[in-house]
């Protein structure tokens, strides 16, 4: 990522309508609806005639097949959120490299996580999404660890080094990982809030909204993943603090109660939008459903906040998610489609706007 240019004006006007442009040539419904049906191999060739022809022809004389469809789905993804730093100036670009840092929690986790199963370090290196600002020498450096206590000491001093000490006494008397992955997304969500003013003029209160959103969707997947699991789980560890739907109490009294969640989300601010993953949860029971609704939804009110909004930071985060949902489906069609899996039961595993 391109560092450094968080002086000078935010040129709303000019990114976004950069943004525009290239939403509009995201995969949409009917591009889903073909692709379930192919094979790797077809899904590739489909590729080749797309926005992403120019990493299918890089890659193609190395890779093949879905490892050839991954690759050129996360170099594609990379290229788009580095052209969006660039085009942005002022706050625009600090809101975008903030947001950005998604890819490092992810990036964080997938270490922690490979290493936690035994995968081995090519393995490991091949989820990564080199989209943040985590540099390639300690993404190389974090690959091969060979230990979960070693991560964490390479990675001190960096946005994720402080949450992750604070954690590494709880994951060692577990002995499982979700005390070290909830960390890395608390440190990333309190970097999102950090040194925002006190009285934030338009264009902060919309980049706060946002966030706002995003933490009570995470908070939100945290409190219905305790009430179904069943499991004597305090649901206040996992609260993320800058959200506007809970606080730490109520999820914790709420989590024990599905029923009253649900009541109260459907009286909340995001009522509308999170209608059709509310009504998921009633009618199937089943969490994996409701979550990919609830993905759902926050593209839905991710796109109301930049209709409603549109010279505003708004319809550029708005874009990062929906370009991130389509590599995501773009991977679930392929694989599934390797796994020998139907079209049906890949369309379950798609998030559709």
């Amino acid at each position: 990522m391109k560092l450094g240019q968080e002086d000078g004006t935010a040129n709303y006007e000019y990114v976004t309508a950069r943004v525009r442009s290239r939403r509009s040539a995201l995969f949409d419904e009917s591009d889903y609806r073909k692709l379930v049906r192919m094979g790797p191999s077809e899904i590739a060739r489909f590729m080749e005639e797309s926005e992403y022809e120019r990493e299918m022809n890089a890659l193609g004389t190395r890779f093949s097949g879905v490892d050839l469809i991954e690759y050129a789905l996360n170099e594609n993804l990379v290229k788009h959120f580095d052209d969006v730093l660039n085009w942005a100036d002022g706050k625009l670009y600090d809101y975008i490299a903030r947001y950005l840092r998604k890819f490092d929690a992810w990036n964080v986790k997938t270490v922690l996580r490979g290493i936690y199963s035994g995968s081995t370090p090519t393995e490991i290196d091949d989820d990564l999404i080199e989209a943040g600002e985590l540099s390639d020498e300690l993404l190389g450096r974090l690959v091969e660890a060979n230990s979960v206590e070693n991560v964490i000491e390479l990675l001190s001093g960096t946005l994720f080094g402080d949450a992750l000490e604070d954690a590494y006494e709880l994951y060692e008397s577990e002995g499982i990982l979700v005390p070290l992955e909830n960390a890395v997304d608390r440190a990333y969500y309190a970097n999102l809030q950090s040194n925002l003013p006190r009285n934030p003029n338009r264009a902060e209160e919309l980049y706060i909204e946002f966030v706002q959103a995003e933490v009570d969707f995470r908070n939100l997947r945290n409190a219905l993943r305790i009430a179904r699991s069943g499991a004597d789980i305090d649901p206040a560890e996992f609260y993320i603090e800058g959200g506007r739907l809970f606080d730490d109490d109520e999820l914790r009294q709420l989590a024990n109660n599905p029923d009253e969640l649900v009541a109260r989300v459907r009286d909340s601010t995001y009522g509308d939008e999170l209608d059709e993953a509310l009504t998921e949860l009633d009618g199937a029971q089943n969490l994996i459903a409701f979550e990919h609704a609830l993905d759902a939804a926050l593209l839905e009110y991710s796109h109301t906040l930049s209709n409603r909004y549109p010279l505003s930071v708004c319809p550029v985060l708005a874009y990062v998610l929906a370009k991130e949902r389509e590599v995501d489906n773009i991977r679930a069609i392929a694989r599934g489609r390797e796994a020998g899996l139907s079209p049906e039961e890949i369309e379950t595993e798609l998030v559709i706007v």
